[in-house]
């Protein structure tokens, strides 16, 4: 049903989640980030609590086997759940319930984890991980790398519909938050293209909200 990625950018303190689903804006409910504290996914039969939940374990500097143990007491339901739990800094982890659907993996890197469940192929994790650490440049480029290494190892095993993409740097709130919610189409594909139209207006963006008086022009009708 979903495949996804957590990472972490040890150069600019960056920490991203990227995910894909045959479910309708599977982004809203899985992908979870919060600066300088780290990122995490909450898939398969998901439960969106579990993402803020783990990322206030980590902001109290809990590591991975206390968080999965305290994410198991919230949740009593968490053999139906599938965790990448990715902190600024420190040990990456994942989770897989033994109710995980259809063929299901997850892989670790040294700055990042993936997973999915319902796979085309339970490679596929790993041919993430893979892609992620062979390249370079923004976090949000390589993240949609591995995404698109996925979608070529065959991905799910029915059509990819959705598809999102965030990522936060120092401030508050995400410098990057991106989806496409529903396509019959190649939402992945689309989801490059949007963040490729997003890219050179983003600095703009951080601007407005932290020095406004030196923000470029709108460049908007009316103004």
């Amino acid at each position: 049903m979903t495949f996804s990625i957590a990472a972490r950018c040890p150069q600019t303190g960056m920490l991203g989640v990227a995910a894909a689903s045959s479910s309708i804006a599977v982004a809203s409910r899985c992908c979870h980030v919060a600066a300088g504290v780290g990122a995490v996914m909450s898939q398969n039969v998901t439960n969106p609590a579990l993402g803020p939940r783990a990322l206030a374990l980590m902001a109290q500097g809990q590591r991975a086997g206390e968080l999965l143990a305290a994410l198991a007491g919230a949740d009593p339901h968490l053999a139906w759940r599938q965790l990448l739990l990715v902190p600024a800094q420190g040990e990456i982890a994942t989770f897989s319930g033994q109710h995980a659907l259809g063929v299901f993996a997850t892989a670790q890197g040294e700055h990042c984890a993936a997973g999915g469940n319902i796979l085309a192929d339970a490679r596929l994790p790993a041919r993430m991980v893979q892609a992620f650490e062979e390249s370079r440049g923004h976090l949000a480029e390589r993240l949609l790398t591995a995404m698109q290494a996925a979608v070529a190892a065959g991905g799910e095993v029915g059509p990819i519909h959705a598809t999102g993409i965030k990522l936060v740097s120092t401030q508050s709130w995400p410098v990057v938050d991106l989806r496409v919610d529903w396509s019959d189409g190649e939402p992945v594909a689309e989801l490059q293209q949007l963040w490729q139209r997003y890219q050179p207006q983003m600095q703009d963006y951080i601007t407005r909200a932290e020095a406004p008086e030196q923000a470029p022009g709108y460049g908007v009708p009316g103004l």
